[in-house]
This record gives C-alpha cells, sequence and structure tokens, in this order.
C-alpha cells in the first residue's frame, strides 16, 4: 500500500459524518421535490436559478455553474424542462455561439408553489438545530470545499 497522509481520528469523524450528509441529503430533498412539486430537487434549483436572474435568463453556461452541474447533465434536464413549458431555450442575441435559457411565467408559478415545500424540508434536514454561529461556519466550511473542488482535476490528484 502507498503511503499515504491518513486521516486523523477527529479527520475520520468528521469525513464520515460528512458522507452521511452526502448520501443523505440530495435523496431526501429529492424525495420532498417529487412528492410535493412532481420534480427533481435538481429541477427546482434550475427554475430556482432562473428566477433569481435578471429577466429570469441566463446562459447555459452561467447556469450549469450557478447548479453545480456539467453542461451535458444541464442540457437533459433543460431539454425535460422545456417539454414541460417551464423553460425556453433560444440563442443569445448577442452571441451565436451562446445559448439562454429563459424561465417561462408557467415555470416560475410551478417555481412558487413547490418553494415552500423546499424551503421547509431545507429548514428541517440542514438548519433546525444549528446555532447562528453554526450556520457561519457551515458557509465557511462548505466554500472551502467548493473551492477545492473548482480547482481540483480529479484526472490529476495527488496520489
Amino acid at each position: 500500500m502507498a503511503d499515504a497522509p491518513w486521516l486523523d481520528d477527529d479527520e475520520m469523524d468528521a469525513w464520515l459524518a460528512l458522507v452521511g450528509v452526502l448520501l443523505r441529503l440530495g435523496p431526501a430533498l429529492d424525495s420532498q421535490a417529487q412528492r410535493d412539486a412532481g420534480m427533481t430537487h435538481f429541477d427546482y434549483q434550475v427554475l430556482a436559478m432562473l428566477s433569481e436572474a435578471p429577466e429570469r435568463t441566463l446562459a447555459m453556461s452561467e447556469l450549469a455553474h450557478r447548479v453545480n452541474a456539467s453542461l451535458s447533465r444541464l442540457s437533459h434536464v433543460v431539454k425535460k424542462l422545456e417539454l414541460r413549458g417551464w423553460i425556453v431555450r433560444r440563442p443569445s442575441p448577442t452571441s451565436r455561439r451562446v445559448t439562454e435559457c429563459t424561465l417561462t411565467p408557467s415555470g416560475y408559478d410551478v417555481l412558487v408553489d413547490a418553494a415552500p415545500g423546499h424551503v421547509r424540508a431545507v429548514r428541517q434536514l440542514v438548519f433546525d438545530g444549528l446555532t447562528p454561529e453554526q450556520v457561519r461556519q457551515l458557509t465557511a466550511i462548505a466554500s472551502t470545499m467548493r473551492s477545492n473542488l473548482d480547482e481540483s482535476d480529479l484526472g490529476t490528484l495527488d496520489g
């Protein structure tokens, strides 16, 4: 076995706690979104990010960044949401190489209807029981981890 910087006991406890959250939070949010709104949590995130954008429109690349997805995954989901009439996709008026997505009025209505259940689930699953200081710590920790992920190329990790 190669020499590795093994996790100490505190790091192992933190790692196992994080893995538990990662493995359970996504499916729990998917279940709530499916049950309450007939969509996945990822669908909800796409609609939510568009709702917050100027004119409810974003370039596909920017939308992919905001929802933490590859362009190919996003394209598949956008196509599904287009078929439901919740999003329209069209070439950008300023660059033919850019495709923009716009949240439709019916997509916005679906999002507004879904939002209370989503917020209740997020509050129950993530924030209930945390102090304001822990919420600030969670933001700092998640931001650092996100930055590490953004900067890494999984094919070139030290190893």
